[in-house]
């Protein structure tokens, strides 16, 4: 059975404005879940699914773990450290191999961008993208077009600003894909080095001074400097970086409104964001950890072949 995403998720770019309304709409009734005390549904049971992680995760392997069990799944964790990826075992051989063994659903993480959509198109089980390179991350995507819509209640006509490293960030490519497509005003501000050439040409606004993008904007989400992904050259040096589009209480003190506060992990505090923003009272980063969890809830629900509709009956261990 085809589901109402598709065979796979790989990325925000193809999704319709509905299909991400389903997500949404559909991790809603999972969020209650897990404040309960037996946070499991049997809404999954039977299914088996292999997280595959070839780089480095915290919150989004967790993440997804949680949303598996939860929802009764059968869970695999595979890492490349310990695999026989390091004896040379190519990634399609490695998926090959457990796809034998009955399973329905692969999870990845690569540091290939397309190394998703290549699994996906040489398997049968569902493939989910949790972050491919500089590509995207759409779960990360869909996790923060959640939180947004809980605190403003619609993300039309929304102004959100993504501030700090887009040039390697895959986070930022889905944001700005989902949050466009559901009618959201969308810039970027960083220092040219780490912006994209023909980042306008995705349909943005560009701000070269953090104190521009903070008059403009009514939400920022932080991005960490991806020093593992860079070369030399690109940023004078962290405590520079901090000076210049740092997001600190006194740049966000000047604001003509309050400014909600996002950030998708792991931050590097004193570098991009100070902690006295990261901790304040407009920072929903706990908020998108708490929303990740219901949002792959939805995705893998979706994916099983679950129907949006009976969404609220599966959460209390009803049909899919």
């Amino acid at each position: 059975m085809t589901s109402a995403l598709g065979k796979d998720l790989l990325g925000l770019e193809p999704l319709t404005p509905d299909q991400i309304r389903l997500v949404l709409d559909t991790a809603e009734p999972f969020k209650e879940i897990s404040e309960r005390a037996i946070k499991k549904v049997p809404a999954l049971r039977g299914q088996t699914i292999v997280n595959l992680f070839f780089e480095a995760s915290t919150r989004t392997r967790i993440s997804f773990e949680f949303a598996e069990k939860r929802l009764s799944a059968d869970t695999v964790n595979v890492a490349s450290s310990g695999s026989s990826v390091q004896k040379g075992e190519t990634l399609v051989d490695t998926a090959r191999n457990l796809e034998a063994m009955r399973i329905d659903m692969v999870v990845i993480r690569h540091g290939a961008s397309g190394a998703a959509r290549f699994l996906a198109e040489r398997i049968e089980s569902n493939v989910i993208n949790a972050g491919d390179g500089t590509h995207e991350h759409p779960t990360q995507g869909l996790l923060d077009l959640l939180t947004l819509r809980d605190h403003f209640g619609s993300l039309e006509g929304l102004r959100v600003c993504i501030v700090g490293d887009v040039l390697h960030s895959r986070v930022a490519r889905s944001n700005i894909w989902g949050l466009r497509k559901m009618g959201a005003e969308v810039a970027v501000c960083g220092p040219k080095s780490l912006l994209p050439h023909a980042i306008a040409e995705m349909g943005v606004a560009v701000f070269p001074r953090v104190e521009e993008a903070i008059e403009w904007a009514q939400a920022l989400n932080i991005l960490r400097l991806q020093l593992e992904r860079m070369q030399a050259g690109y940023i004078p040096s962290l405590r520079e970086y901090n000076r210049v589009f740092g997001v600190s209480r006194e740049r966000l003190d000047r604001a003509p409104r309050d400014i909600l506060i996002l950030h998708p992990g792991p931050m590097n505090r004193g570098v991009e964001i100070d902690s006295e923003v990261a901790d304040g009272p407009h920072s929903v980063i706990l908020n998108q950890l708490t929303n990740g969890v219901a949002v792959r809830m939805a995705v893998l629900y979706l994916l099983a072949g679950g129907r949006p509709e009976l969404a609220e009956a599966a959460k209390g261990g009803g049909e899919r």
